[in-house]
């Protein structure tokens, strides 16, 4: 795969524009994307939470997703319309009331419709993951 085609702050600035209702707030932070792998951190909020005080299912596969999308903004540059195509997502374990989530993403094949990668999500410093994601998406022609 090749380097990447955007920094993060090159994605930071296409999502608050083109994506801010998911963007637009510092709930979630880049912290790293260079063209075949991210790093985001989703704040801890009690929005996060379902009853029994874990992070809830539609939190991770949100978070799960987001970073996919930037890996691959990261990988191909600002192509709005790429979409998701598929996500899979298996819980391993309880994500910790009170902790950050972590997602890291890496490309496993870039091609020039679609992509797949995975997503390794992580709560607080465990180095056990809470869940683990596949996903594609397709690229537009452009």
């Amino acid at each position: 795969m090749a380097s990447a085609k955007m920094s993060v702050a090159e994605v930071e600035q296409f999502l608050r524009h083109e994506f801010p209702q998911a963007f637009s707030g510092d709930d979630i932070t880049i912290e790293s994307a260079d063209g075949q792998t991210c790093l985001l951190r989703q704040r801890y909020s009690e929005k996060m939470l379902r009853p029994g005080g874990t992070v809830s299912g539609p939190t991770l596969m949100a978070l799960a997703d987001f970073a996919m999308y930037v890996v691959l903004l990261s990988a191909i540059g600002p192509v709005g319309l790429a979409v998701t195509t598929n996500l899979n997502i298996n819980f391993l374990r309880k994500g910790g009331s009170g902790q950050d989530v972590l997602a890291e993403a890496r490309l496993l094949k870039l091609g020039k419709r679609l992509a797949v990668g995975e997503v390794k999500l992580l709560s607080g410093p465990s180095p056990d993951p809470i869940a683990h994601v596949t996903s594609t998406y397709s690229i537009p022609n452009v």
